[in-house]
């Protein structure tokens, strides 16, 4: 089989569903795999029986998570959906294919002690310093997304009102509040010395910027996570990026903010998502209260 029918299913989902980039580079891989995996059996995805599908998807639960292997088939069902569409099939084989099962994770956000070690461990001593400074309080303070704070331009700070726009998701864009020591972090890397130093003269809209003056990457801001997560004498293990989000959600929570505001904050679609949250903040709360009450055990 060529790749026809395959890269022809992933320009109807980017111009007919407006998949994001990242969702059609998933699709593209599950499917790969799943015409190579046909192409080592001598068959033609085309004629994969139920039968066969079936034997794939097990084959696919054994050895990937469960969120891995619901996206897996939910490509394949499109794709074999969509060629039914176009009648390169008369019949659909996943029609019988059962769902992955995804298992309710719960995140894992850092406690407010390590999340606060990281921070006040960075230093004053030059331009890295001031980033890294008001890039974890960024990651915290607003709870975005990496590829959020990674696309901020300078232009979308508006530190006179204390607020960012923030450019999530399907590019919807949502104002968060900036606060009294994220502005402090602010204001000391955009002063002279701080990020002027790393552009020196550099052409470049983003905030946050590397060594060479370019946008910072989603890769480059995990690094500056974990390497002053080190420096702070915290365990690498399970501090990313993304856990700042976690945390900083969870402790809003447990501090007795609105679901609804945490929704608003992290740009969440749907209220299911956010209430994840407070689960974790419950746990939390229930962990402390047996260690901590003295009538817990009793």
């Amino acid at each position: 089989m060529t790749a026809e029918p395959l890269e022809e299913y992933l320009q109807w989902l980017a111009v007919e569903r407006g998949r994001s980039r990242a969702t059609l580079e998933a699709y593209r891989r599950d499917l790969r795999r799943l015409t190579e995996w046909a192409a080592h059996a001598e068959r033609d995805p085309l004629t994969l029986t139920p039968e066969e599908l079936e034997g794939y998807a097990n084959a696919l639960r054994a050895t990937q998570a469960a969120a891995s292997v619901a996206r897996a088939l939910t490509a394949i069902r499109g794709w074999y959906g969509f060629l039914i569409e176009e009648r390169a099939l008369t019949e659909d084989p996943t029609a019988r294919l059962a769902p992955a099962r995804r298992g309710r994770s719960l995140p894992k956000p850092l406690s407010e002690e390590t999340v606060f070690a990281i921070i006040d461990g960075v230093g004053d001593e030059g331009p890295l310093d001031r980033r890294d400074r008001a890039l974890l309080e960024t990651l915290y303070g607003t709870g975005a997304r990496v590829s959020e704070v990674c696309g901020i331009d300078l232009a979308d700070l508006d530190l006179d009102e204390e607020v960012v726009r923030v450019t999530g998701k399907g590019n919807k864009q949502r104002l968060v509040p900036i606060g009294r020591s994220l502005r402090r972090s602010l204001d000391d890397y955009l002063a002279p010395g701080g990020r002027s130093a790393l552009v020196r003269g550099r052409r470049t809209d983003r905030l946050f910027v590397n060594v060479r003056g370019e946008p910072l990457s989603r890769q480059g801001v995990d690094l500056v996570v974990r390497r002053r997560a080190l420096e702070a004498g915290v365990s690498a293990h399970g501090v990313s990026a993304h856990a700042f989000r976690h945390s900083c959600a969870t402790h809003m929570l447990a501090h007795g903010a609105d679901v609804r505001t945490v929704q608003e904050l992290l740009g969440h679609a749907s209220i299911a998502t956010t209430q994840v949250y407070t689960a974790v903040a419950i746990t939390t709360l229930q962990r402390e209260y047996r260690e901590a009450h003295p009538r817990a055990h009793d």
